[in-house]
């Protein structure tokens, strides 16, 4: 699964506490900082397509153009919601990843679903790098829980034509 222990993890901003206050993009500033990832990013299904919501990027950069709508079948995030889970340090040595494009390119992923109330698949929250990065147990946990509860208000600001 490509996941270490971290017996020391750092304690958690409230991030529910923090969507309530500043929303989904600040949160999501929370969560980046918390791995040595340097994006975090919300992309969200939109047929066969899927599109970056939101992005965090520790340098501060400009989302990648080649990032900001990705097609579903040469994307990562389709195993995301295909095995509920998508967990490589290095997609170039990822077997499942041979083919796609991101793979070499995107290096580090970790990736979960966001999903609406009924459970149908929505999109993905994702930690990734373009170099080897690894995330802990503690930090993967903390991703699905991010997950659960970004889910709603994520899909609200994607139906407003909302995010950055």
């Amino acid at each position: 699964m490509n996941l270490t222990t971290d017996a020391a993890a750092a304690p958690y901003q409230d991030l529910g506490e923090v969507l309530r206050q500043r929303g989904v993009q600040e949160a999501l500033r929370c969560l980046n900082a918390e791995v040595p990832h340097r994006y975090t990013a919300v992309f969200v299904l939109d047929g066969d397509l899927l599109r970056n919501l939101y992005m965090v990027d520790k340098l501060g950069e400009a989302r990648p153009e080649q990032l900001a709508v990705v097609p579903l079948g040469s994307s990562f995030c389709q195993f995301v919601l295909r095995d509920g889970r998508l967990c490589t340090e290095d997609s170039r040595e990822e077997r499942l990843l041979d083919g796609s494009p991101y793979q070499g390119m995107v290096i580090a992923y970790h990736g979960v679903p966001l999903t609406h109330g009924d459970g149908r698949l929505a999109g993905t929250l994702c930690h990734f790098d373009l170099v080897r990065r690894s995330l802990s147990e503690a930090q993967f946990e903390r991703l699905q829980q991010a997950g659960r509860l970004l889910s709603d208000p994520v899909l609200r600001a994607a139906a407003q034509g909302e995010g950055g």
